[in-house]
């Protein structure tokens, strides 16, 4: 068994559109000591969204008639419902204060991700989208720091998701490069040799799970931690590994 160490890095300046992420965040691995082999970076979804300029101010948003009526449903903005239907496949529940929609990025979350907290601190009515493409934007990340470091790493962008018939958020992986996203473990024997039928194992979330420790949920500044030991399959993935096909999907 190893040791798993959960290393904050710190130092990283309030991200804005336009920064150079990856420097930044080479600068920070450079100060907790440089990479090692196996090593998996896992950074925030809003520092990567910031420095993409994922911004929407919503004083700039008309919102639609079916923005308007879901927003009656739930009791949100109209404008802040525009949004997270721009960013969704479909509406799966709605209720008061609460709207869960189909990303399109293909995963169920609560409103599309969409956020308020951490965003605007000039006092403008401003929210951020999830990235783009997270798992170019972790494969770009990637890139970077092994051109900088000469090794290898994992890189995971991590988001705080609920989850359905339990109360509280956990960190997920919505985007990842260098290590797999779910682990088949079918045919692994266990301690008493039975052979495993039916375990497949979401590695990247348990990752960002452990990571999320350390980024917090709300003024705890530390937007990217390296995570030290964790052991996976040798093969890059993708975040659309954790997207349950929906013939398969017990809960649609």
């Amino acid at each position: 068994m190893n040791d798993i160490r959960l290393i904050p890095l710190t130092g990283l300046p309030l991200i804005q559109p336009g920064d150079d992420l990856p420097r930044l965040l080479g600068d920070a691995v450079e100060r907790a000591g440089g990479l090692q082999r196996g090593d998996v970076l896992v950074l925030a979804q809003k520092i990567v969204s910031k420095a993409e300029g994922r911004y929407v101010d919503l004083d700039t948003v008309t919102p639609s008639d079916h923005a308007r009526a879901v927003a009656l449903q739930c009791d949100k903005d109209p404008r802040l419902i525009e949004v997270i239907l721009s960013e969704s496949e479909a509406v799966m529940r709605v209720r008061p204060g609460l709207i869960i929609t189909r990303h399109r990025l293909g995963f169920v979350c609560a409103n599309a991700g969409v956020d308020r907290s951490n965003v605007a601190p000039d006092g403008i009515d401003r929210v951020l989208r999830l990235p783009e493409d997270p798992d170019r934007s972790a494969q770009q990340i990637r890139a970077a720091l092994c051109g900088r470091f000469g090794v290898d790493p994992g890189v995971i962008i991590a988001d705080s998701h609920g989850r359905p018939h339990r109360l509280g958020t956990v960190g997920v992986a919505i985007g990842l490069s260098g290590l797999p996203g779910v682990e088949d473990w079918r045919g692994r024997r266990d301690l008493f040799g039975y052979t495993l039928q039916h375990t497949e194992v979401g590695t990247a979330d348990q990752i960002a799970a452990a990571a999320t420790l350390l980024l917090g949920q709300a003024a705890e500044a530390i937007p990217a931690v390296l995570v030290r030991g964790a052991i996976f399959e040798a093969r890059d993935g993708t975040a659309r590994e954790f997207n349950r096909p929906r013939e398969l999907d017990l809960f649609p």
